[in-house]
């Protein structure tokens, strides 16, 4: 008698499971947009030579002097976001689910003077005054895989969480920097020059961290709403470097003839490296050896993508 009663229950349970199974089990596909802010902020890399300050330098020619100096800090965690999700459930629980999506930052500061001297002729007073400002921005494609927990559907809404990583197939961190060399003899300008550079930083592979909290609610049979608040956390570590744009007053430095290009190939090309040393092709570690016809080693440096951020979007299931 216990021996039916078990089987009966074990069959009940085999049944009730396959059938929760077959309504449950289906494809579904999320297409939703996305603004995030950024969490933490950490200090930027150093740009072109200069530090992540924000400088200010006051006086004449005799007392040039630094009046302030700000550290710059951010993250590239803030920006928009568009996505399309592949997802599958397997029961009442628990899917998994693929995203595909393109990010784009805002633009953040990563360095900045204003009137520091760089120049001065003893013989004709002439003095030179520096004032720059380098902004980035980050646009990528990345791929999400997520495992998700759905938590029951009451009234229509039907909440859940989700953990996965986050994997870059594609971007760039595009740097753009305006400088301003302003040139007097005592308080006359004799000469401006306003210099414009775009470097384009490609990353090394890399692998970030998510976690999301949403919820769906049916609009339709096959159509829901949903909702999500994500947090994701990675960083980004530089490969290589080279500047695309180069102009001073609006005409193009970079691409006049093939002899300015070779000259300043070293200037315009860069290998991020973990170390420097009298072997690197660095002028200030291996100036007898140095080859301008090859790009300048320098330390490898990190850029933040943290953010947290709401999604909106429509949810269609097969």
């Amino acid at each position: 008698m216990k021996k039916n009663l078990f089987l009966l229950g074990f069959m009940a349970c085999s049944l009730t499971m396959m059938g929760q199974t077959d309504k449950q089990e289906s494809w579904y596909f999320k297409l939703g947009g996305s603004y995030f802010t950024q969490t933490a902020a950490t200090e930027f890399p150093v740009v072109g030579g200069q530090l992540p300050n924000r400088d200010v330098y006051v006086g004449g020619v005799g007392s040039n002097k630094l009046a302030s100096r700000e550290s710059v800090t951010g993250s590239f965690g803030e920006g928009f976001r568009t996505g399309l999700t592949a997802g599958y459930r397997f029961n009442t629980r628990l899917g998994v689910e693929m995203g595909i999506n393109y990010y784009s930052s805002n633009d953040k500061t990563m360095a900045q003077t204003t009137d520091r001297l760089v120049k001065y002729d003893p013989a004709t007073t002439a003095a030179t005054y520096l004032s720059f400002a380098a902004n980035g921005q980050i646009t990528a494609f990345d791929l999400a895989p997520a495992i998700v927990l759905f938590l029951g559907e009451h009234k229509g809404f039907e909440p859940y969480t989700k953990v996965g990583v986050i994997v870059p197939v594609h971007g760039t961190l595009d740097i753009e920097t305006d400088r301003n060399y302003s040139t007097f003899v005592g308080t006359n300008k004799v000469a401006n020059t306003d210099a414009y550079s775009k470097d384009v930083v490609k990353p090394n592979p890399t692998l970030g961290f998510m976690s999301a909290l949403g919820t769906s609610y049916k609009l339709g049979k096959n159509i829901s709403a949903y909702a999500e608040l994500e947090y994701r956390n990675f960083t980004v570590h530089g490969k290589t470097k080279e500047t695309e744009i180069y102009t001073e007053n609006g005409v193009d430095k970079l691409n006049v003839n093939t002899n300015y290009r070779q000259a300043s190939y070293s200037a315009t090309h860069s290998n991020y490296v973990d170390r420097l040393n009298g072997s690197s092709n660095n002028q200030e570690y291996n100036a007898t050896g140095f080859n301008s016809s090859k790009p300048t080693d320098e330390l490898s440096s990190y850029v933040g993508i943290s953010g947290l951020g709401l999604t909106l979007g429509l949810k269609y299931t097969l």
